[in-house]
């Protein structure tokens, strides 16, 4: 007995080693380019083309010169109020959605939660052109709705089956108690259900604002001037300041000011992320 403890003690200790290497590859992998990122928008102009991966002496030259250029505060204005917009309706939609899908008994119930993963899966480069098109003849070519229409579609779907997980999670008899009670359907839904699903409603609002924030396709697609343009597609219209200087400095400084916000929420929501994500995926 005391030899096979011991090797189910070696056993146990060879994982943890594998699964500890195996998580400090992942995060050197995920953070060198971070890192890189910031150690190059922090090099002064001179330092640019050297190869050292830390500069020899901090700069903020490359911050200060974003912020005078007036379209980059005006592209993070753009990204905000959009990504806000996007998400508040999104979000609400889906949770109606949601609740009518796993609550209410209709035909086609299955034919919407499948039409929304397809909706999902489609590739959004596939549809650029066409609603190139549609928006240059409907007036709403670089417009803020001209956004906000194409990313609550493609993250209604995503919203939906998260927010789908969590009211699957809730006894009916909960809503059914609400309602001996003296409570509407509307009622039992805003005072009992609601409170209930908050955590998947709140991780599918970060999610579908980070997919807001950091599309690119879109924004350069359907915008050709400062007026609506976001942030990711600003950057691509960075230039030096002559036509034979980069704009590499200006482009990492401004890559770094955007990534600041996503890693935030992250890093202080994760816990709330996973579990909306994780929701439903084990029965009990």
């Amino acid at each position: 007995m005391t030899g096979v403890h011991r090797a189910d003690a070696g056993t146990s200790l060879i994982e943890r080693l594998f699964w500890r290497f195996t998580v400090v590859v992942l995060i050197v992998y995920a953070l060198v380019p971070v890192a890189w990122l910031t150690a190059l928008s922090l090099k002064p102009s001179s330092e640019l083309t050297d190869q050292r991966f830390l500069p020899r002496s901090v700069s903020l030259e490359h911050y200060a010169a974003v912020f005078r250029d007036a379209q980059f505060p005006a592209a993070l204005g753009n990204s905000l109020g959009i990504g806000l917009i996007a998400t508040a309706i999104s979000v609400a939609l889906a949770t109606l959605a949601a609740y009518a899908i796993v609550r209410l008994r209709f035909p086609g119930r299955r034919l919407v939660l499948i039409g929304a993963l397809a909706v999902a899966m489609f590739p959004p480069i596939a549809i650029i052109g066409p609603i190139f098109d549609l928006w240059r003849l409907l007036g709403l070519f670089d417009t803020w709705l001209g956004l906000i229409v194409p990313y609550i579609t493609l993250t209604l779907p995503l919203a939906i089956w998260t927010i789908s997980a969590f009211f699957r999670e809730i006894p009916w008899e909960l809503e059914q108690a609400a309602r001996v009670d003296g409570a509407t359907r509307l009622e039992a839904f805003r005072h009992v259900i609601l409170p209930l699903v908050a955590p998947g409603v709140f991780a599918s609002a970060i999610l579908v604002f980070i997919f807001a924030w950091n599309d690119f396709l879109f924004a350069a697609a359907l915008t050709s001037t400062a007026d609506s343009r976001t942030v990711p597609a600003a950057i691509a219209f960075f230039t030096g300041s002559s036509r034979f200087e980069q704009p590499t400095g200006s482009i990492a400084a401004a890559s770094v000011i955007v990534t600041v916000p996503v890693v935030m929420l992250i890093v202080l929501f994760q816990r709330r992320i996973v579990a909306g994500l994780t929701a439903g995926a084990v029965k009990g």
